[in-house]
């Protein structure tokens, strides 16, 4: 019953108008009422006072709603006004997020390494590489271990090899003081090779890298090389392969630096290696098919190879210096070993 009552307080005006119309409908159908028509006037003026009753009540309980909704869409907004707010700076702080991510993967990819390990990283990074960029002294690892195998392979896997080398020039008798004098600093005993390093050793081991390049070129026709000798020296080496650059310095014990391909400093690396070689004396190379070189070649086949490129071997030579010359050219010492 509690029920009931509150349920017809709320909706009275509803089954008030609804008894009316069942008093009307059951009138409609014949039964006969003493003062039929005023009845059913009053009723319908009840009804429709029913009616206007309940709109106006409806419309009264809709102002306040209406009134609430324009409230919370009003907060709706300025709180949306506020989240974009937000996400634009959560937009800026994911920006700030990425670039310190990529700022720091880029500082991770500089690997430090141990002397000991300079060799197996430079065997790595000659395996299937097709490019080659040394900057670097003499260029006696170059003849030892990287053209000699990267040749191999690449005559192997029928494919091109390109290679771009910069080395001191062997006719500046002054760099390669220099370079003698700050070896001889820095180690004051002989290096892997036995050799103490002198004015006369640094222009032969500039002279061999010049002859085993044509050397390699006359032998295996897909080998694109490149050599540049450069006027001042420099205490760093770089070797850059399809996969990594590898920077040492002068002495094979001590440690070097490690940059992978797709990084941004690798792509400094190449463009610097590329500008420098530009700027450096230019060895013509493809004038070596004018003096063929036999597999071991003779005294007078290396000084005409000189000759026919333009540079002359120092003054004074004799046939043993160039025997040694191409000792050193075909049978380099590793100087890692």
């Amino acid at each position: 019953m509690t029920r009931f009552a509150i349920w017809l307080g709320k909706n009275a005006d509803a089954a008030i108008a609804l008894v009316l119309a069942v008093t009307i409908a059951v009138l409609g159908i014949g039964i006969a009422l003493p003062n039929e028509n005023e009845v059913i006037n009053s009723a319908i003026l009840a009804v429709m006072g029913l009616l206007a009753t309940a709109v106006l009540r409806d419309r009264g309980r809709r102002a306040p709603v209406e009134a609430e909704v324009r409230d919370s869409l009003r907060a709706s907004s300025v709180t949306l006004e506020g989240l974009d707010q937000k996400l634009a700076n959560i937009e800026r702080f994911e920006g700030v997020v990425t670039d310190t991510k990529r700022a720091l993967d880029e500082t991770t990819v500089v690997r430090v390494i141990s002397g000991a390990q300079v060799g197996q990283v430079l065997a790595e990074a000659r395996r299937d590489t097709d490019r080659w960029f040394f900057k670097g002294g003499t260029g006696t690892y170059i003849r030892a271990k990287t053209l000699p195998e990267c040749v191999a392979a690449a005559r192997r896997e029928r494919r091109t090899l390109l290679f771009r080398l910069e080395i001191i020039d062997p006719t500046n008798v002054t760099v390669c003081e220099d370079y003698a004098r700050h070896r001889r600093s820095v180690a004051e005993t002989p290096d892997a090779t036995g050799e103490p390093w002198t004015v006369d050793r640094t222009r032969k081991e500039a002279y061999a890298t010049i002859l085993a390049a044509c050397w390699h070129k006359q032998r295996f026709g897909m080998l694109d090389i490149d050599i540049g000798l450069s006027q001042t020296m420099t205490t760093l080496r770089y070797d850059l392969s399809a996969s990594r650059v590898v920077i040492t310095r002068d002495d094979p014990r001590g440690e070097a630096l490690v940059v992978d391909s797709g990084k941004f400093y690798y792509g400094w690396c190449s463009a610097e290696l590329q500008t420098s070689l530009d700027q450096a004396r230019r060895v013509p190379v493809e004038q070596a098919r004018l003096a063929p070189l036999d597999d071991e070649p003779t005294v007078e086949e290396v000084r005409k190879l000189f000759d026919v490129t333009g540079l002359e071997l120092a003054r004074g030579y004799t046939d043993r210096d160039v025997i040694e010359i191409i000792r050193k050219a075909l049978r380099a010492r590793d100087p890692y070993e």
